[in-house]
């Protein structure tokens, strides 16, 4: 399993939204009239990442991504404790339910 950094899926994203904004034949300045994002803005998180949450979720609702990104929400593959344990690269083991008939 490849985990990527925070740095990476950032930048993934952007793409992602890049690409999408692309597919739809809409100029960054027309998707950020649509989103109500400044054209700034728009331009900044193409091309470094950064963007406020208010302003991701107005452009992917714009794109039609907002059930995509909730579902992907919903999927509970893995849980971690911390970036640190994200990072080492392990799989956290798996916790032990207890039984309700255990003395």
């Amino acid at each position: 399993m490849i985990i990527l950094t925070p740095f990476d899926a950032v930048a993934q994203i952007a793409q992602i939204i890049r690409e999408r904004r692309l597919s739809m034949n809409m100029t960054q300045a027309e998707l950020g009239q649509r989103a109500g994002v400044s054209l700034s803005t728009l331009r900044k998180f193409e091309r470094l990442g950064k963007i406020s949450f208010e302003s991701f979720i107005r452009l992917i609702f714009v794109l039609g991504l907002m059930e995509t990104m909730l579902n992907a929400l919903e999927k509970d593959k893995h849980t971690y404790a911390s970036m640190a344990e994200v990072l080492s690269g392990k799989d956290r083991p798996k916790r032990k339910r207890a039984s309700s008939r255990e003395k």
